[in-house]
């Protein structure tokens, strides 16, 4: 397993990301979209999600493709992020067709960050123009830590970020990762500056710093957020040809990576939530094997897109926790 070109989740091809932020604000929109509608599915684990049409991605339901997938900061507000989106995809055509009519399908997750110091008195909702911004500014190429929707995210010791980090297979499919990293556990070991997820890191993507000599005693974590202010949202997408029973037995397996780099994890207080998106490039050669690959790389690529939003977080003025970089570069 190696990474991709660029390390990111667009090393899926055909697929695309966006950033949309307000720093004054604190908080921004990160979008993934594609040329053509991709099929997704999704798997909540966390005790306190903030979601919008998660509904139509089980197996069972109609729709098989989405036109874009939302990663939003500002709770509930920042559903209307959503609608941005939805907005510029009908202007342009996109949508699921229902006789002559269009509805592009934009499913999206939330995180809270309410209280990280940003302006929030607006007057009118502003995440339906960040998420109009964020899908025009789409593209293979873009940035990480505070940007889009990890602009002003907060975990239970450092500053959050967005993440993203991608590997190819032996088989040759490949597996990507984008992370919103908002949680209430933390990515670093104890007082340390190593992060959980060392074990999977590749080419010194977030330090090279492996795992500490010496482990913190085990004791019983204390809450650093109130109920609803911690999240991680996140996508795993790959070229596979998975359809949606797969993609949600894929995004199952990812939560793992989420697990083994943040600790805690999936607490009621977090609502822990990946979507599982799919391009249908590259058919399996071995269902049952592939799947299997699949999976395992799903959990250790979303390991170290956490672990690279935090690396990669940024300092701003009136910063409420210290960034990795300024606490231990």
């Amino acid at each position: 397993m190696r990474p991709g070109p660029r390390n990111l989740i667009t090393d899926v091809a055909g697929l695309r990301v966006g950033n949309a932020q307000d720093t004054g604000l604190r908080s921004g929109v990160t979008v993934l979209t594609a040329d053509a509608p991709f099929a997704a599915s999704v798997k909540v684990m966390g005790g306190a999600p903030g979601t919008r049409e998660t509904d139509l991605l089980a197996p069972d339901k109609l729709v098989s493709g989405v036109d874009a997938l939302v990663l939003s900061g500002g709770s509930a507000f920042g559903l209307a992020a959503c609608d941005g989106v939805m907005e510029a995809l009908h202007a342009a055509g996109r949508g699921f067709a229902v006789g002559a009519a269009r509805v592009p399908i934009v499913p999206g997750a939330i995180v809270f960050d309410l209280l990280n110091g940003g302006a929030k008195d607006w007057a009118v909702n502003p995440y339906l123009g960040l998420g109009r911004r964020a899908l025009r500014g789409a593209a293979a190429e873009f940035s990480l830590g505070s940007v889009g929707g990890g602009t002003g995210a907060m975990t239970g010791n450092l500053k959050g970020g967005l993440g993203s980090a991608s590997a190819v297979l032996s088989c040759g499919a490949t597996v990507g990762a984008l992370v919103v990293v908002n949680a209430l556990g933390a990515a670093t070991v104890g007082d340390h500056p190593q992060f959980w997820a060392a074990p999977w890191e590749l080419e010194g993507e977030f330090g090279g710093l492996g795992l500490p000599a010496q482990f913190p005693a085990a004791d019983e974590p204390r809450p650093a957020k109130r109920l609803g202010e911690a999240t991680t949202i996140a996508i795993v997408a790959t070229d596979a040809a998975l359809d949606k029973a797969g993609l949600q037995r894929l995004a199952t397996a990812a939560h793992d990576g989420l697990a083994r780099a943040l600790v805690p994890s999936h607490t009621p207080l977090d609502g822990d939530l990946v979507f599982a998106a799919s391009t249908a490039a590259r058919p399996l050669a071995d269902p049952v094997a592939d799947g299997f690959r699949l999976g395992h790389a799903a959990a250790c690529v979303l390991a170290r897109a956490i672990a690279r939003g935090i690396h990669a977080a940024q300092p701003m003025e009136g910063d409420l926790q210290p960034c990795w970089s300024s606490r231990f570069a």
